[in-house]
C-alpha cells in the first residue's frame, strides 16, 4: 500500500468516526434540536410483604424473651407448669403448633410429656396470647437424673 492509498484511507476513518459523533450528539440532543417537550409524573410506591414472625416472652407486657425454661427438680409424678405469653411481630395472622426433639437423654421423652393450653386461636399482627406450657412427670421414670429438650413455637398464616 502506497502513501497516497494510506492518507485516504486515515480520511475515510475520520470521516466515518466524525459521522457517527454528529448523529450521537444530534440524537442526545434531540430534545433542544427539535424541541421535542417531555413530562414526567412520579409515582410513589408502599407495601407491606406478608410475614410470619413471632416472639416469646415472659410477662404480656412483652419485655423479657424467652430462651430457655428451667423445670427445676422435678418427682415422679410431678406436675410443672409455665404460662408464657407469645406475640405476633409479623404482617399476618396466625395460628399456632408447638412440637419438641432434642431429647437428652433420648429416652426422657418417654417419660415426660409436654402439654400446652393453647386451643388454635388467631393471633392478629402484634397481637399477644398467653399460652401455658405444662410438663408432667411419669410416676414410672428411672434411669434419668436430668434432661433438657427442645421446645419449638411455630406460627402459620391463619387460613
Amino acid at each position: 500500500m502506497d502513501s497516497g492509498e494510506s492518507h485516504s484511507k486515515a480520511r475515510q476513518t475520520i470521516g466515518i468516526a466524525g459521522a457517527v459523533l454528529a448523529v450521537t450528539l444530534i440524537l442526545a440532543n434531540a430534545n433542544s434540536i427539535f424541541g421535542l417537550l417531555t413530562a414526567v409524573f412520579p409515582i410513589g410506591n408502599t407495601g407491606v410483604i406478608a410475614s410470619a414472625n413471632l416472639k416469646v416472652y415472659w410477662e404480656s407486657g412483652c419485655t423479657n424473651e424467652v430462651t430457655s425454661v428451667n423445670w427445676g427438680t422435678l418427682s415422679p409424678g410431678d406436675v410443672e407448669s409455665v404460662t408464657l405469653y407469645v406475640k405476633n411481630t409479623g404482617s399476618v395472622d396466625l395460628t399456632l403448633s408447638k412440637s419438641t426433639d432434642d431429647w437428652s437423654p433420648a429416652s426422657a421423652e418417654t417419660y415426660l410429656t409436654l402439654t400446652w393450653s393453647y386451643a388454635g386461636e388467631q393471633i392478629e399482627p402484634n397481637g399477644v396470647l398467653s399460652a401455658t406450657l405444662t410438663l408432667t412427670v411419669s410416676e414410672s421414670i428411672t434411669g434419668i437424673s436430668s434432661f433438657s429438650f427442645n421446645i419449638y413455637i411455630t406460627g402459620t398464616e391463619a387460613t
